[in-house]
């Protein structure tokens, strides 16, 4: 898929879920200052977060299309997941101001109970960000977008976030107030695991970690049956955004010529290159000659 296409699905997705997260945070807003739920209100502020994180992969998306130039002859790829910890940074934040605030109210003991509108208001909520995630997600899949996947899990925690205040406002109206500001508490912890987890992949991304044992068997299996190659002395692999870069050496015939040893390097090259399940951005060959099983 090209790169410009790319851009227009992962423009499309972002404005859909943008204009639903404007309508939520009113929604939850409302309906948290009419219904007298701290928790609602907290998960308004939650969707309103999902709105500036979006924009981020918005920007994310567009700079990733810029082709290579003198200044970054690999691409920009590496800015998805800059943006990606960017918006793992925004969860964390929100977390903690979600957190906060429910212990605050805890130790004040300044908590109400909910009014009915808050309830039908996270039911709502909880259908239209499942949504989100699910029509999100599969777009991350489809145009393997680490920002897009950091903020379909966005929507996710909002998700869970809805179902801790349904619970909460729940209970509240059954005679147990202080379920509400706990709420907040619990929220804050489960948004908290997901941004670390989205910030770990983002650093995998960015530090030249190495790919998956799997990928790597496959790829030196794939290797070692093309014909010439007597044995793989290195196999290197490199994580570049969504890609892979590959490093391998190959041992060859020694008596062979120049000619001839490029040709057998590069059958291995295209055979890693044109494999689409490695996601190979680029494959370096190096060869070696092989003389009585030793490397000279």
């Amino acid at each position: 898929m090209k790169q410009a296409e790319r851009t227009r699905i992962g423009n499309r997705i972002s404005k859909i879920t943008i204009f639903w997260n404007l309508l939520l945070s009113f929604i939850k807003l409302l309906a948290g200052i009419i219904g007298r739920s701290s928790a609602m209100i907290a998960d308004g502020v939650h969707s309103l977060s999902d709105i500036i994180s979006t924009v981020a992969v918005m920007i994310g998306l567009h700079m990733a299309q810029k082709p290579e130039d003198d200044d970054h002859p690999y691409g920009h790829e590496k800015i998805k997941p800059v943006i990606a910890k960017i918006l793992a940074t925004i969860l964390f934040i929100t977390a903690l101001g979600i957190g906060y605030d429910g212990i605050h109210r805890i130790k004040l003991g300044t908590y109400q109970t909910p009014g009915m509108v808050t309830l039908y208001t996270a039911i709502l909520s909880i259908i239209i960000k499942e949504w989100m995630y699910r029509y999100t997600i599969k777009g991350a899949k489809k145009l393997d977008s680490s920002a897009l996947l950091a903020d379909a899990w966005h929507h996710r925690s909002d998700v869970f976030s809805s179902i801790g205040t349904l619970i909460a406002i729940t209970g509240a109206r059954f005679g147990y107030p202080i379920l509400d500001p706990i709420a907040s508490l619990v929220i804050s912890l489960l948004i908290i695991k997901v941004s670390l987890e989205i910030y770990k992949q983002s650093i995998n991304q960015l530090v030249d970690y190495a790919g998956d044992k799997d990928t790597i068997e496959q790829i030196r299996a794939d290797i070692s049956v093309v014909k010439g190659v007597i044995e793989i002395n290195t196999l290197k692999t490199r994580i570049h955004a969504n890609k892979i870069y590959v490093d391998v050496a190959i041992a060859v015939d020694g008596n062979l010529s120049v000619i001839e040893g490029h040709q057998i390097a590069r059958k291995v090259h295209d055979k890693i290159e044109d494999n689409n399940t490695y996601k190979v951005k680029h494959c370096m060959v190096h060869v070696d000659p092989y003389h009585q099983g030793k490397i000279s």
